[in-house]
Protein backbone atom coordinates (compact mmCIF):
# COMPACT_ATOMS: atom_id res chain seq x y z
CA UNK A 1 0.00 0.00 0.00
CA UNK A 2 1.53 3.10 -0.89
CA UNK A 3 1.33 6.25 1.00
CA UNK A 4 -2.03 7.53 1.44
CA UNK A 5 -1.42 11.29 2.06
CA UNK A 6 1.03 11.19 -1.23
CA UNK A 7 0.54 14.99 -3.67
CA UNK A 8 2.85 15.47 -6.77
CA UNK A 9 5.47 18.56 -6.33
CA UNK A 10 3.48 20.16 -9.08
CA UNK A 11 0.00 19.70 -6.94
CA UNK A 12 1.89 20.78 -3.71
CA UNK A 13 3.00 23.95 -5.73
CA UNK A 14 -0.40 24.71 -7.08
CA UNK A 15 -2.03 24.34 -3.20
CA UNK A 16 0.84 26.69 -2.09
CA UNK A 17 0.45 29.29 -4.27
CA UNK A 18 -3.40 29.37 -3.72
CA UNK A 19 -3.01 29.61 0.20
CA UNK A 20 -0.65 32.70 -0.24
CA UNK A 21 -2.30 34.54 -2.27
CA UNK A 22 -4.87 34.32 0.28
CA UNK A 23 -2.86 35.62 3.04
CA UNK A 24 -1.65 38.43 0.94
CA UNK A 25 -5.33 39.32 -0.09
CA UNK A 26 -6.22 39.30 3.42
CA UNK A 27 -2.73 41.15 4.70
CA UNK A 28 -3.87 44.08 1.88
CA UNK A 29 -7.71 44.34 2.68
CA UNK A 30 -7.64 44.08 6.47
CA UNK A 31 -6.73 47.90 7.27
CA UNK A 32 -10.19 48.66 4.92
CA UNK A 33 -11.81 45.75 6.86
CA UNK A 34 -14.02 45.38 9.44
CA UNK A 35 -12.72 44.64 12.90
CA UNK A 36 -14.55 41.06 12.38
CA UNK A 37 -17.65 39.51 13.33
CA UNK A 38 -19.12 37.08 16.42
CA UNK A 39 -21.24 34.14 15.70
CA UNK A 40 -23.44 32.06 17.88
CA UNK A 41 -23.30 28.72 18.55
CA UNK A 42 -26.24 27.11 16.96
CA UNK A 43 -24.97 29.02 14.04
CA UNK A 44 -21.18 27.74 13.26
CA UNK A 45 -22.89 24.12 13.98
CA UNK A 46 -25.71 24.67 11.42
CA UNK A 47 -22.76 25.60 9.18
CA UNK A 48 -19.23 23.67 9.85
CA UNK A 49 -20.70 20.71 11.85
CA UNK A 50 -20.36 17.75 9.31
CA UNK A 51 -19.41 14.04 9.90
CA UNK A 52 -15.50 13.18 8.43
CA UNK A 53 -15.76 12.40 5.20
CA UNK A 54 -14.78 8.87 4.94
CA UNK A 55 -13.47 10.33 1.00
CA UNK A 56 -11.58 13.63 0.71
CA UNK A 57 -12.81 16.28 -0.57
CA UNK A 58 -10.75 18.98 -3.35
CA UNK A 59 -8.13 21.01 -1.42
CA UNK A 60 -10.01 23.91 -2.83
CA UNK A 61 -13.04 23.14 -1.41
CA UNK A 62 -11.65 23.31 1.68
CA UNK A 63 -9.76 26.37 1.95
CA UNK A 64 -12.83 28.31 -0.04
CA UNK A 65 -14.92 27.16 3.12
CA UNK A 66 -12.06 28.09 6.00
CA UNK A 67 -12.00 31.42 3.72
CA UNK A 68 -15.69 31.96 3.88
CA UNK A 69 -17.19 30.33 6.77
CA UNK A 70 -14.65 30.47 9.59
CA UNK A 71 -12.48 33.39 8.78
CA UNK A 72 -15.51 35.47 8.20
CA UNK A 73 -16.45 34.63 11.65
CA UNK A 74 -14.04 36.01 13.79
CA UNK A 75 -12.43 38.89 15.46
CA UNK A 76 -9.50 39.63 13.64
CA UNK A 77 -6.64 40.13 16.60
CA UNK A 78 -4.42 40.99 14.00
CA UNK A 79 -6.20 44.54 12.91
CA UNK A 80 -4.50 47.70 12.81
CA UNK A 81 -8.04 48.84 15.29
CA UNK A 82 -8.02 45.70 17.13
CA UNK A 83 -7.14 47.79 20.58
CA UNK A 84 -8.71 45.68 22.94
CA UNK A 85 -6.76 43.61 25.55
CA UNK A 86 -3.95 42.85 24.44
CA UNK A 87 -3.47 42.59 21.05
CA UNK A 88 -1.73 39.81 18.76
CA UNK A 89 -0.36 42.30 15.83
CA UNK A 90 2.31 39.85 13.71
CA UNK A 91 4.62 40.67 10.64
CA UNK A 92 4.57 38.55 7.67
CA UNK A 93 8.36 37.27 7.54
CA UNK A 94 7.10 35.41 11.11
CA UNK A 95 4.10 33.94 8.99
CA UNK A 96 6.82 32.68 6.54
CA UNK A 97 8.65 31.26 10.01
CA UNK A 98 6.09 29.44 10.57
CA UNK A 99 5.11 28.20 7.33
CA UNK A 100 8.80 26.55 7.23
CA UNK A 101 8.61 25.19 10.44
CA UNK A 102 5.93 23.55 10.12
CA UNK A 103 6.68 22.37 7.11
CA UNK A 104 9.95 21.08 8.00
CA UNK A 105 8.68 19.66 11.47
CA UNK A 106 11.61 20.50 13.19
CA UNK A 107 11.96 18.69 16.79
CA UNK A 108 13.42 21.46 18.84
CA UNK A 109 13.28 18.99 22.13
CA UNK A 110 17.13 17.33 22.35
CA UNK A 111 19.96 18.59 20.97
CA UNK A 112 20.52 14.73 19.81
CA UNK A 113 17.93 15.50 16.95
CA UNK A 114 17.33 19.28 16.91
CA UNK A 115 20.87 21.15 17.04
CA UNK A 116 20.13 23.66 14.66
CA UNK A 117 17.08 24.33 15.80
CA UNK A 118 18.00 24.28 19.97
CA UNK A 119 21.15 26.87 18.75
CA UNK A 120 19.10 29.27 17.27
CA UNK A 121 16.18 29.40 19.88
CA UNK A 122 19.47 29.55 22.79
CA UNK A 123 21.07 33.10 20.35
CA UNK A 124 17.34 34.57 20.62
CA UNK A 125 17.05 34.27 23.77
CA UNK A 126 20.11 35.30 24.63
CA UNK A 127 19.47 38.72 22.26
CA UNK A 128 16.58 39.07 24.64
CA UNK A 129 18.69 39.01 27.72
CA UNK A 130 21.08 41.18 25.90
CA UNK A 131 18.39 43.49 25.46
CA UNK A 132 17.21 42.89 29.03
CA UNK A 133 20.94 43.52 31.12
CA UNK A 134 20.35 40.15 32.43
CA UNK A 135 23.87 38.19 33.40
CA UNK A 136 25.55 36.02 31.28
CA UNK A 137 23.98 32.96 33.55
CA UNK A 138 20.84 33.75 32.35
CA UNK A 139 18.76 31.72 29.95
CA UNK A 140 15.31 30.07 28.83
CA UNK A 141 13.26 28.81 26.27
CA UNK A 142 10.25 29.41 24.18
CA UNK A 143 6.59 28.29 25.49
CA UNK A 144 3.17 28.84 23.73
CA UNK A 145 2.68 32.09 25.69
CA UNK A 146 2.56 34.11 29.23
CA UNK A 147 0.27 31.58 30.58
CA UNK A 148 2.97 28.95 30.36
CA UNK A 149 5.75 31.47 30.58
CA UNK A 150 4.78 32.47 34.13
CA UNK A 151 4.22 28.48 35.57
CA UNK A 152 7.45 27.64 34.41
CA UNK A 153 8.92 30.59 36.08
CA UNK A 154 6.90 30.04 39.21
CA UNK A 155 7.96 26.35 39.00
CA UNK A 156 11.89 27.22 39.16
CA UNK A 157 10.92 29.86 41.48
CA UNK A 158 9.17 27.26 44.11
CA UNK A 159 11.72 24.47 43.43
CA UNK A 160 14.32 26.99 44.39
CA UNK A 161 12.74 28.44 47.43
CA UNK A 162 10.99 25.84 49.01
CA UNK A 163 12.09 22.69 47.82
CA UNK A 164 9.40 19.46 48.12
CA UNK A 165 8.25 22.16 51.49
CA UNK A 166 5.89 24.31 50.38
CA UNK A 167 2.99 23.81 53.00
CA UNK A 168 4.30 27.42 54.61
CA UNK A 169 5.56 29.04 51.62
CA UNK A 170 3.92 32.27 50.61
CA UNK A 171 3.36 34.18 47.61
CA UNK A 172 2.86 37.72 46.80
CA UNK A 173 1.34 39.74 44.01
CA UNK A 174 -1.05 42.66 43.14
CA UNK A 175 -4.41 42.85 42.51
CA UNK A 176 -3.39 44.14 39.19
CA UNK A 177 -1.51 40.66 38.15
CA UNK A 178 -2.72 38.71 35.39
CA UNK A 179 -5.25 36.11 36.25
CA UNK A 180 -2.97 33.50 34.53
CA UNK A 181 -0.65 33.81 37.57
CA UNK A 182 -3.34 32.87 40.07
CA UNK A 183 -4.06 29.80 37.85
CA UNK A 184 -0.10 28.99 37.63
CA UNK A 185 -0.37 28.70 41.84
CA UNK A 186 -3.03 26.89 41.75
CA UNK A 187 -1.37 24.44 39.42
CA UNK A 188 1.81 24.45 41.52
CA UNK A 189 -0.03 23.69 44.72
CA UNK A 190 -0.02 26.51 46.52
CA UNK A 191 -3.46 26.59 48.42
CA UNK A 192 -5.15 30.24 48.39
CA UNK A 193 -4.22 30.90 52.32
CA UNK A 194 -0.40 30.91 50.81
CA UNK A 195 -1.16 32.87 48.10
CA UNK A 196 -1.67 36.74 49.36
CA UNK A 197 -2.97 39.65 47.16
CA UNK A 198 -2.48 42.75 47.85
CA UNK A 199 -4.26 46.04 46.56
CA UNK A 200 -2.57 47.90 44.86
CA UNK A 201 -1.23 51.94 45.04
CA UNK A 202 -3.65 54.65 43.49
CA UNK A 203 -1.86 54.08 40.60
CA UNK A 204 -2.18 50.22 39.88
CA UNK A 205 1.26 49.13 41.19
CA UNK A 206 1.85 47.27 44.39
CA UNK A 207 3.05 49.01 47.42
CA UNK A 208 6.21 48.13 48.48
CA UNK A 209 5.62 49.52 51.66
CA UNK A 210 2.93 46.78 52.29
CA UNK A 211 4.81 44.36 50.53
CA UNK A 212 7.21 45.11 53.33
CA UNK A 213 4.96 45.15 56.11
CA UNK A 214 3.38 42.15 55.27
CA UNK A 215 6.35 40.26 54.95
CA UNK A 216 7.48 41.06 57.97
CA UNK A 217 4.11 39.50 59.90
CA UNK A 218 3.96 36.66 57.67
CA UNK A 219 7.37 35.70 59.47
CA UNK A 220 6.74 36.21 62.74
CA UNK A 221 3.47 34.24 62.12
CA UNK A 222 5.57 31.45 61.32
CA UNK A 223 4.77 31.18 57.25
CA UNK A 224 8.00 31.03 54.94
CA UNK A 225 7.85 33.87 52.28
CA UNK A 226 9.28 32.82 48.84
CA UNK A 227 8.45 34.19 46.42
CA UNK A 228 7.35 38.21 44.52
CA UNK A 229 5.74 38.53 41.29
CA UNK A 230 5.40 41.59 39.87
CA UNK A 231 4.46 43.07 36.63
CA UNK A 232 5.76 44.95 33.76
CA UNK A 233 3.06 46.69 32.29
CA UNK A 234 -0.26 45.31 33.52
CA UNK A 235 -3.43 44.32 31.16
CA UNK A 236 -5.65 47.01 33.53
CA UNK A 237 -3.06 50.18 32.81
CA UNK A 238 0.62 49.47 31.61
CA UNK A 239 1.45 49.74 35.05
CA UNK A 240 4.97 48.92 35.94
CA UNK A 241 5.77 47.76 39.65
CA UNK A 242 8.53 49.00 41.21
CA UNK A 243 11.17 46.51 39.99
CA UNK A 244 14.45 48.52 41.07
CA UNK A 245 13.00 48.76 44.59
CA UNK A 246 11.60 45.09 44.86
CA UNK A 247 14.37 43.35 43.44
CA UNK A 248 16.46 44.98 46.17
CA UNK A 249 14.11 44.62 48.94
CA UNK A 250 13.67 40.80 47.76
CA UNK A 251 17.71 40.41 47.70
CA UNK A 252 17.54 41.59 51.10
CA UNK A 253 14.86 39.44 52.14
CA UNK A 254 16.27 35.91 50.42
CA UNK A 255 12.60 36.21 48.22
CA UNK A 256 12.63 35.10 44.52
CA UNK A 257 11.72 38.10 42.39
CA UNK A 258 9.47 37.10 39.34
CA UNK A 259 8.25 39.75 36.72
CA UNK A 260 5.53 39.11 34.10
CA UNK A 261 6.46 40.96 31.41
CA UNK A 262 4.78 39.23 28.75
CA UNK A 263 3.76 42.49 26.92
CA UNK A 264 5.18 45.52 28.54
CA UNK A 265 9.11 43.74 28.99
CA UNK A 266 9.41 44.84 25.35
CA UNK A 267 9.52 47.76 26.35
CA UNK A 268 12.94 47.79 27.17
CA UNK A 269 13.77 48.28 23.04
CA UNK A 270 12.65 51.78 23.26
CA UNK A 271 15.13 54.47 23.93
CA UNK A 272 12.87 56.68 24.98
CA UNK A 273 10.66 54.66 27.29
CA UNK A 274 12.76 51.81 28.52
CA UNK A 275 13.53 53.88 31.94
CA UNK A 276 9.69 52.74 33.31
CA UNK A 277 11.95 49.27 33.26
CA UNK A 278 14.37 50.20 35.91
CA UNK A 279 15.49 47.51 37.74
CA UNK A 280 14.39 44.57 35.06
CA UNK A 281 17.91 43.17 35.03
CA UNK A 282 18.01 42.47 38.48
CA UNK A 283 15.12 40.01 38.89
CA UNK A 284 15.02 36.22 38.95
CA UNK A 285 13.19 35.49 35.92
CA UNK A 286 10.81 36.73 33.47
CA UNK A 287 7.84 36.64 30.84
CA UNK A 288 7.95 37.82 27.98
CA UNK A 289 5.45 37.27 25.00
CA UNK A 290 6.86 37.76 21.10
CA UNK A 291 3.57 37.38 20.28
CA UNK A 292 2.75 40.56 21.53
CA UNK A 293 5.09 43.70 21.14
CA UNK A 294 7.69 41.68 19.08
CA UNK A 295 4.92 41.35 16.40
CA UNK A 296 4.89 37.23 15.95
CA UNK A 297 2.31 35.15 15.00
CA UNK A 298 0.40 33.55 18.01
CA UNK A 299 1.99 31.34 19.91
CA UNK A 300 5.09 32.65 21.14
CA UNK A 301 5.93 33.08 25.04
CA UNK A 302 9.58 33.17 26.65
CA UNK A 303 10.47 32.54 29.78
CA UNK A 304 13.93 33.61 31.01
CA UNK A 305 15.67 32.60 34.19
CA UNK A 306 18.48 34.94 36.16
CA UNK A 307 20.40 31.25 36.56
CA UNK A 308 19.36 29.03 33.72
CA UNK A 309 20.46 26.18 35.88
CA UNK A 310 17.12 26.60 37.50
CA UNK A 311 14.77 25.46 35.07
CA UNK A 312 17.12 22.36 34.80
CA UNK A 313 17.12 21.52 38.75
CA UNK A 314 13.36 21.80 38.52
CA UNK A 315 12.39 19.88 35.09
CA UNK A 316 15.20 17.63 34.37
CA UNK A 317 13.53 14.27 34.27
CA UNK A 318 15.30 11.39 32.28
CA UNK A 319 13.47 8.64 31.45
CA UNK A 320 15.57 5.32 30.11
CA UNK A 321 13.96 6.05 26.45
CA UNK A 322 15.68 9.50 26.77
CA UNK A 323 19.24 7.78 28.08
CA UNK A 324 20.93 8.58 24.30
CA UNK A 325 20.47 12.14 23.85
CA UNK A 326 22.52 12.03 27.28
CA UNK A 327 25.50 11.51 25.11
CA UNK A 328 26.18 14.74 23.17
CA UNK A 329 28.65 16.27 25.77
CA UNK A 330 28.29 20.25 26.13
CA UNK A 331 24.91 20.23 24.21
CA UNK A 332 21.60 21.89 25.16
CA UNK A 333 18.42 19.85 25.65
CA UNK A 334 15.73 22.23 25.72
CA UNK A 335 13.33 19.83 27.30
CA UNK A 336 15.17 19.57 30.76
CA UNK A 337 14.37 23.18 31.06
CA UNK A 338 10.54 22.89 30.95
CA UNK A 339 7.17 21.17 30.44
CA UNK A 340 7.40 20.04 26.74
CA UNK A 341 9.37 16.93 25.73
CA UNK A 342 7.79 17.71 22.20
CA UNK A 343 8.54 20.92 21.35
CA UNK A 344 8.45 22.76 17.60
CA UNK A 345 10.67 25.44 16.11
CA UNK A 346 9.27 28.40 18.00
CA UNK A 347 12.02 30.36 17.96
CA UNK A 348 12.62 30.77 14.19
CA UNK A 349 9.82 33.55 13.29
CA UNK A 350 11.17 35.99 15.69
CA UNK A 351 14.86 35.03 14.53
CA UNK A 352 14.00 35.63 11.11
CA UNK A 353 11.65 38.55 11.90
CA UNK A 354 14.68 40.32 13.86
CA UNK A 355 17.53 39.31 11.36
CA UNK A 356 15.14 40.76 8.73
CA UNK A 357 14.18 44.18 9.78
CA UNK A 358 16.55 44.96 12.17
CA UNK A 359 16.31 45.55 15.96
CA UNK A 360 15.42 49.40 14.48
CA UNK A 361 12.16 48.52 13.24
CA UNK A 362 11.12 46.99 16.59
CA UNK A 363 12.57 49.97 18.28
CA UNK A 364 10.38 52.12 16.19
CA UNK A 365 7.10 49.88 16.10
CA UNK A 366 7.41 49.57 20.16
CA UNK A 367 7.93 54.13 20.26
CA UNK A 368 4.85 54.19 17.35
CA UNK A 369 2.28 52.58 19.56
CA UNK A 370 3.33 54.15 22.80
CA UNK A 371 2.81 57.31 21.05
CA UNK A 372 -0.73 56.20 19.91
CA UNK A 373 -1.72 55.59 23.30
CA UNK A 374 -0.76 58.84 24.19
CA UNK A 375 -2.10 60.38 21.33
CA UNK A 376 -5.49 59.04 22.11
CA UNK A 377 -5.23 60.47 25.90
CA UNK A 378 -4.52 63.74 24.17
CA UNK A 379 -7.79 63.87 22.50
CA UNK A 380 -9.73 62.50 25.27
CA UNK A 381 -8.96 65.09 27.65
CA UNK A 382 -10.01 67.54 25.38
CA UNK A 383 -13.81 65.45 25.00
CA UNK A 384 -16.21 66.89 27.10
CA UNK A 385 -17.37 64.34 29.64
CA UNK A 386 -14.53 61.94 29.29
CA UNK A 387 -12.11 61.05 32.13
CA UNK A 388 -9.12 59.70 31.87
CA UNK A 389 -9.08 56.93 34.62
CA UNK A 390 -5.39 55.86 34.39
CA UNK A 391 -2.92 57.70 31.89
CA UNK A 392 -1.58 56.32 28.63
CA UNK A 393 0.95 53.87 30.00
CA UNK A 394 3.35 51.55 27.45
CA UNK A 395 0.54 51.52 25.43
CA UNK A 396 -2.05 51.28 27.45
CA UNK A 397 -5.04 53.59 28.35
CA UNK A 398 -7.92 53.65 30.93
CA UNK A 399 -10.27 56.00 30.23
CA UNK A 400 -13.91 56.18 30.99
CA UNK A 401 -17.40 58.08 30.14
CA UNK A 402 -18.32 60.25 32.98
CA UNK A 403 -21.72 62.75 32.08
CA UNK A 404 -22.59 64.39 35.85
CA UNK A 405 -26.49 64.01 35.08
CA UNK A 406 -25.90 60.24 35.28
CA UNK A 407 -25.52 58.04 38.31
CA UNK A 408 -22.13 56.11 38.76
CA UNK A 409 -24.28 52.66 38.42
CA UNK A 410 -25.72 54.24 35.47
CA UNK A 411 -22.51 55.21 34.04
CA UNK A 412 -21.16 52.04 34.44
CA UNK A 413 -23.46 50.51 32.43
CA UNK A 414 -23.21 52.79 29.48
CA UNK A 415 -19.57 52.22 29.39
CA UNK A 416 -20.28 48.48 29.64
CA UNK A 417 -22.42 48.78 26.24
CA UNK A 418 -20.09 50.86 24.51
CA UNK A 419 -17.80 47.69 23.98
CA UNK A 420 -20.91 46.16 22.19
CA UNK A 421 -21.73 48.91 20.38
CA UNK A 422 -18.17 49.29 18.87
CA UNK A 423 -18.27 45.52 17.90
CA UNK A 424 -21.35 45.68 16.65
CA UNK A 425 -20.15 48.91 14.14
CA UNK A 426 -17.15 47.13 13.13
CA UNK A 427 -14.72 49.79 12.96
CA UNK A 428 -12.86 49.26 15.70
CA UNK A 429 -12.66 46.98 19.02
CA UNK A 430 -12.02 48.26 22.45
CA UNK A 431 -12.38 46.23 25.70
CA UNK A 432 -13.56 47.05 29.42
CA UNK A 433 -12.50 46.36 32.88
CA UNK A 434 -12.81 47.31 36.45
CA UNK A 435 -10.51 50.16 38.13
CA UNK A 436 -11.01 51.60 41.66
CA UNK A 437 -14.90 49.90 41.63
CA UNK A 438 -15.65 51.45 38.37
CA UNK A 439 -16.29 50.36 35.03
CA UNK A 440 -13.39 51.72 32.55
CA UNK A 441 -12.37 51.58 28.94
CA UNK A 442 -9.34 50.34 27.49
CA UNK A 443 -7.55 51.20 24.56
CA UNK A 444 -4.13 49.60 23.60
CA UNK A 445 -2.78 50.29 19.63
CA UNK A 446 -0.23 48.03 19.68
CA UNK A 447 -0.13 47.50 15.97
CA UNK A 448 2.50 49.14 14.34
CA UNK A 449 0.24 49.39 11.00
CA UNK A 450 -2.10 51.47 13.02
CA UNK A 451 -2.35 55.31 12.56
CA UNK A 452 -3.63 58.66 14.40
CA UNK A 453 -6.27 58.68 11.91
CA UNK A 454 -7.57 54.91 12.64
CA UNK A 455 -7.23 56.72 16.75
CA UNK A 456 -9.47 59.81 15.85
CA UNK A 457 -11.73 57.89 14.49
CA UNK A 458 -12.28 55.59 16.93
CA UNK A 459 -12.73 58.00 19.47
CA UNK A 460 -15.22 59.98 17.06
CA UNK A 461 -17.55 56.73 16.79
CA UNK A 462 -16.85 55.93 20.44
CA UNK A 463 -18.02 59.24 21.32
CA UNK A 464 -21.36 59.47 19.44
CA UNK A 465 -22.44 55.99 20.52
CA UNK A 466 -22.39 57.43 24.20
CA UNK A 467 -23.83 60.59 23.61
CA UNK A 468 -26.88 59.33 21.79
CA UNK A 469 -27.63 56.47 23.95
Amino acid sequence: MGNPFEITPERMREMGYQVIDALVDYWQNLPESKIGARATRDELESLLRDPPPEQGEPFEAVLSQFLQEVLTRVIHVDHPRYFAFVPAPNNYVGVMADTLAAGTNIFAGTWMVGAGATQVELIVIDWLRQWLGMPETAGGLFVSGGSIANLVALTAARHATLGEELSLGTVYLSDQTHSCVARALRVLGFLPEQIVTMESDNQFKLSLSALKERVAQDRESGWTPAIVIASAGTTNTGAVDPLDELADFCAEQGLWLHIDGAYGAAAILSEKYKFLLKGIEKVHSLAIDPHKWFFQPMAAGCVIVRDFDKLKEAFHILPPYLQDKERWGGSVDLCDYGIELSRGFRALKLWMSIKTFGAQAFRDAVDGSIGLAEYAEQILRGMPDWEIVSPATLGILAYRYAPPHLSAEEQDRLNRSLVEKMIEDGYAMISSTVLKGRVALRLCPLSPRATKTDIEETLRRLSAFATSA
